[in-house]
């Protein structure tokens, strides 16, 4: 599968909801791991502004890349961010989409050009 580096270098990414851990079976509560080292995930929800456009999203990240201290509504940086587009079938329904990973989630700054 493809999977698509995204430059947030000017971009606003502002944290809407704070990490919480990946559920892979909601039936039971499994939580989600990374298929190579098998270190539990976290999805974070962050709204991704640039160029006048925004969109809400979920990030995975892996446990030990969350950094400490994360506050709502404060913007954060989400190095090594990529984008991997899915498509799966279920209960007969295809269903299509983009999931979002980056190695850490931290405090950030907002870009130079909004700051002033």
């Amino acid at each position: 599968m493809r999977v698509i580096r995204i430059d947030a270098s000017a971009a606003t990414i502002l944290l809407t909801e704070a990490p919480a851990p990946k559920v892979r079976d909601r039936q039971t509560g499994e939580i989600a791991k990374d298929a190579v080292s098998g270190e539990a995930l976290m999805t974070v929800g962050v709204v991704y502004i640039d160029e006048g456009e925004s969109s809400l999203i979920q990030v995975t990240v892996p446990e030990s890349g969350v950094t400490e201290g994360l506050t709502v509504g404060a913007p954060v940086s989400l190095p090594g961010l990529i984008a991997r587009p899915w498509e799966s079938v279920f209960n007969g329904q295809q269903r299509h989409g983009i999931a979002y990973r980056a190695t850490a989630v931290a405090p950030g700054a907002f870009p130079m050009e909004q700051a002033g």
